[in-house]
Formats: C-alpha cells, sequence, structure tokens
C-alpha cells in the first residue's frame, strides 16, 4: 500500500517507476537536442593561403622587374625621368641590405635573410589574421627577392649584389638610397607589422592584452 500510495499524483493517477531504461532514453533525448557545436568563424581560419599568394605576388614582380632592368637598363645608362621627376630608374648593384644599409656585410646580411625566410615559414602555420598574412607575405616577398641576387649574382654564391634600380625626387640617390620593389615590400610589410602589433593584433587574430585591458 505504501510503494502504491507514493506512485499516485495529485490528480490521481499511478506513474510507473522509473527504470534503468528509461533513465538511458532520457539521456539520448537530452544529448540530442543539444545545440551543434557552433562553428569556426571565418577570421579564425588559417591564413596560410592568402600569405602564400602576397609572398609570390612580391617576390614575381620583384624579380621580372630586376629582369626588365638587368636587360634594359645598363650601369653606365644615364637614369630616367618619370613621373615628372618624382622617380628616376637606373641600375646599381648593392651589395648591403635595404636601400644600400650594412655594405661590406654581404655575407652576414645572406645570413640573417636566411634566418627570416626560415621564422617566417615556420610562423606561417598558426596565422589566422588578414592583415599578419599580408604583412609576413610583403616581407617574405621581399626578403626572397633580394636573396635570390644573393644567391645567384656576381660576384658568387652568398656574396651577389642586390640589383637597385629606383632614386626617389632626384637622381644618383641624391635625396633617398637606390631601392627596389624587393626593398619596398619589406618596408611595407614592417610597416602594417608595426600597426598591426600597435593596435595589439596578435598573429592568431585575437585582440592582445592591452587591447583589451
Amino acid at each position: 500500500m505504501a510503494n502504491a500510495a507514493a506512485g499516485v499524483r495529485k490528480n490521481g493517477r499511478v506513474d510507473r517507476p522509473m527504470t534503468p531504461d528509461d533513465t538511458d532514453a532520457a539521456s539520448d533525448e537530452t544529448a540530442d537536442a543539444a545545440p551543434p557545436p557552433a562553428p569556426d568563424l571565418p577570421a579564425r581560419r588559417p591564413r596560410v593561403v592568402l600569405f602564400a599568394i602576397v609572398a609570390a605576388v612580391a617576390l614575381a614582380l620583384d624579380l621580372g622587374s630586376k629582369l626588365l632592368v638587368v636587360a634594359n637598363l645598363p650601369q653606365d645608362h644615364a637614369p630616367k625621368r618619370v613621373l615628372g621627376g618624382m622617380f628616376y630608374l637606373q641600375q646599381t648593384r648593392n651589395s648591403g641590405a635595404a636601400f644600400s644599409l650594412g655594405t661590406g656585410f654581404t655575407v652576414i646580411l645572406t645570413a640573417v635573410a636566411l634566418g627570416v625566410v626560415v621564422f617566417i615559414v615556420r610562423t606561417a602555420g598558426r596565422m589566422r589574421s588578414t592583415g599578419w598574412a599580408i604583412a609576413l607575405g610583403l616581407i617574405l616577398g621581399g626578403a626572397l627577392g633580394n636573396l635570390a641576387d644573393r644567391l645567384f649574382r656576381a660576384p658568387g654564391f652568398l656574396r651577389g649584389h642586390v640589383v637597385d634600380w629606383i632614386s626617389a625626387f632626384g637622381p644618383n640617390a641624391e635625396h633617398w638610397p637606390i631601392f627596389n620593389l624587393a626593398d619596398s615590400a619589406i618596408v611595407c610589410g614592417a610597416i602594417t607589422a608595426a600597426a598591426l602589433a600597435l593596435f595589439g593584433i596578435d598573429i592568431d587574430g585575437r585582440a592582445g592584452r592591452h587591447s583589451r585591458g
């Protein structure tokens, strides 16, 4: 009588005691009712493809422009004035870094460039920020462009001189060191990376601590 009374509700209906099978069924229904996991946001996906495209375009533009300069603009040729004197085109050879810095340290600069390339490539796997993909792609493409000159141009392997051909605001580097498209890509990539770091955007696309605080 006590068990029967325990099973009677206020409306007079007698419930059957819950069995282990009923518990399993209820658990299955709860699992089915659970919402599906949220998909990854597009901003969180790897940006390796974009990074590779930017690097390839920067490298192709630099190598192509150098081939045209070497073929059509001899070193002893007078500078060509373009865009109303904003730029002068003239071929020079640079044994230093970007904008003719560090001349005389060609082998060391080549080793540094190789290290930069390896570091950037190893970092690409966790790159989920569009801005960082563009910045590092520009730096990688520019570094590879100048590195190709170091490896394959005269006077020899690891000691090759880089082809520079753009003189800004005047000929013969009167106002600014002569540079090339690889130098421009490196500088633009570095400025973009500095801006991203300043605004606290990490390479994985998340905001840094100081930007959230």
